[in-house]
């Protein structure tokens, strides 16, 4: 998929919030922090848990599962048990519109 596609509404997103959204049979996870949307595959590398159900904290979210991390601005894995990057997708906002760019 190489063209942005419209997601949610910004307002849907509180500050510190997380949306799950399904775009073509994938589930991914924006995040709104720092005046800024982030969004990741919503899936652990580890064993596929769901990133989204887990807690922010910083600017890494954890698998519910067994606490791996993922940062949201780049989706590397920083704490074991994953050891893979999630994928990491490129928003755009416009207006109370948040596009995303998903990549392979």
């Amino acid at each position: 998929m190489s063209e942005f596609i419209e997601v949610a509404k910004l307002s849907a997103i509180p500050v510190g919030g997380k949306l799950c959204v399904e775009i073509d049979d994938r589930y991914i996870v924006l995040v709104h922090l720092d005046g800024t949307v982030y969004c990741i595959d919503d899936v652990c590398t580890h064993d596929g848990g769901p990133l989204g159900e887990g807690e922010l904290i910083d600017h890494c979210l954890v698998c519910p599962r067994h606490g791996a991390k993922f940062d949201i601005r780049t989706g590397a894995a920083v704490c074991m048990p994953a050891t893979e990057a999630t994928g990491c997708h490129t928003v755009r906002i416009e207006g109370d519109k948040i596009f995303v760019k998903l990549v392979a």
